[in-house]
């Protein structure tokens, strides 16, 4: 696996397709969060953004790979640890990106809720972004994995897909990144800071079960 893994970052890294997700996910950061402002919401926009970039990763990886190149990882190695790499490599971007947007983003906003007056710790404030931005960047690597190859093969099919379940995925109820967003909004507004466990296992818990489905077809369907 960690031959797979190095393998797929490389193929990510020399593709360049990660720069489209990575400048867009920047721009909404510099136009949406600027300094001064209340460091939990600020937190929850970072967090919330995160989720379609990293659905955008996973479909990169998952379907980048040309076709021959893909064909011999999986006689090497599997078809399903082959495409689990790939959706790991996704998931490990996603988070990278992230923690470095929740640090800058961190270091810049005000310590104060939303009143402006309640004051919030940076670091215990700092800690619930990062754990928001991981389930968002779990449930992101999730939609991005069942609607990705080789779930769905029609571009026509699959980015619709992924769109509306990235939205579905942030603004309804019972999402763990609706909850965990949520939950730094409605912190900054009492001026409390609360981490976000139970929607971080929820999240963990879609991802796992999401990627198990994706990799156990890459076997069931190859190309």
């Amino acid at each position: 696996m960690p031959a797979l893994l190095r393998y797929q970052a490389a193929l990510l890294a020399r593709s360049q397709r990660w720069l489209p997700p990575f400048i867009l996910y920047a721009v909404f950061l510099v136009v949406s969060v600027q300094g001064g402002q209340p460091v939990l919401d600020s937190l929850g926009y970072a967090a919330a953004a995160l989720l379609p970039v990293a659905a955008w990763l996973t479909r990169i990886c998952a379907g980048g790979e040309p076709a021959a190149a893909r064909a011999c990882a999986a006689a090497a190695a599997g078809p399903a640890r082959a495409h689990l790499a790939a959706l790991l490599v996704a998931f490990a971007a996603a988070t990278a990106l992230g923690a470095a947007a929740t640090l800058v983003v961190t270091l810049i906003s005000d310590p104060a809720g939303a009143d402006g007056q309640t004051p919030v710790p940076r670091l215990p404030a700092g800690a619930a972004g990062a754990l928001a931005t991981l389930a968002c960047a779990l449930l992101g690597t999730a939609v991005g994995a069942l609607t990705s190859r080789p779930v769905l093969r029609s571009t026509g099919r699959a980015v619709p897909a992924l769109l509306l379940a990235a939205l579905l995925a942030l603004v309804a109820t019972g999402s763990p990144a609706n909850a965990a967003v949520s939950g730094l909004v409605t912190g900054s507004r009492s001026g409390t800071v609360a981490l976000p466990l139970l929607p971080l296992g929820g999240a963990a818990l879609l991802a796992a079960v999401a990627t198990a489905v994706a990799s156990a077809l890459a076997s069931r369907r190859p190309d």
